[in-house]
């Protein structure tokens, strides 16, 4: 498919569409991958990825946006998930590409699950931060997603932000603002480096291994949303300060081998 670029008032009316419309995934969403690994059920309003030994699987959503409050209910792979990554992002397309990721990278059981955000602008990647999540996210759904504007990014996790990244254009750091990103999930077979480093493997004795998804939800907004604040509350700093003062155990920013100085962005999105 080309890409789609929707400015002004086109973007804001398609998304008030887009936000009145039915959340059935059969509708939002077509197959990527391995068609005979992915299930639609409860009338389309639920999906869900299965690996195995055969292959992965993978959806993607039929319309894309430039901006807004976009978020789906996931629940993870349970049980012995070492090796697995569920992968849940937003993409446009070229090698220019933005993009805006949670991977949540799979455990032995009775370990905390690991998501690893990243943010692409302009192709330009490499801002991993990863944290343990403080529930266990394969017990029930919990919704994962992002609040994107012009002047920031808020990745969230139900009602918590567990990182944010400013538009620092004016110190030469690119943002995505004008490149429309469609909304994709996988589930695959990452042990080379998902689990431990790649120290621990899939067990494939526990396949297949299946993550569900449901109520998918965009909440329109236009270029000037946000404008003029730093995109988080006080309540919202206080619980983002909470992330990264309990859960974080990787930062891009504080990788001094990476990065002996810290990118720019970092100065205030630490």
């Amino acid at each position: 498919m080309g890409s789609f670029f929707f400015r002004g008032f086109i973007v804001f009316s398609l998304l008030m569409l887009l936000k009145g419309a039915s959340s059935s995934l059969d509708k939002e969403f077509y197959v990527t991958w391995a068609a005979d690994h992915v299930r639609f059920f409860n009338g389309g309003q639920e999906l869900q990825l299965a690996l195995d030994t055969n292959s992965g699987s993978g959806f993607a959503s039929k319309n894309k946006y430039l901006f807004g409050n976009i978020n789906m209910q996931i629940k993870l792979v349970p049980g012995d998930s070492a090796g697995t990554v569920t992968a849940y992002y937003l993409s446009s397309e070229g090698s220019n590409h933005d993009e805006l990721d949670f991977e949540f990278l799979g455990n032995k059981s009775g370990e905390p699950y690991v998501v690893q955000t990243n943010v692409y602008a302009s192709g330009k990647g490499d801002r991993e931060q990863r944290i343990y999540l403080w529930f266990d996210p394969t017990k029930d759904f919990h919704s994962y997603g992002v609040v994107w504007t012009a002047q920031h990014i808020l990745f969230m996790v139900d009602s918590v932000p567990i990182r944010v990244f400013s538009n620092h254009k004016a110190a030469g750091v690119a943002y995505p603002d004008k490149q429309a990103m469609g909304v994709f999930s996988s589930l695959w077979n990452g042990d080379n480096w998902a689990t431990q480093g790649g120290l621990v493997k899939i067990d494939w004795s526990q396949a297949p291994f299946v993550a569900s998804y449901r109520n998918f939800n965009v909440e329109p907004m236009t270029a000037s949303s946000g404008e003029g604040t730093s995109g988080v509350n006080s309540e919202q700093w206080k619980k983002l300060q909470w992330v990264k003062e309990n859960f974080m155990i990787y930062n891009y920013c504080n990788d001094k081998q990476r990065y002996p100085l810290p990118p720019p962005e970092c100065t205030t999105d630490m």
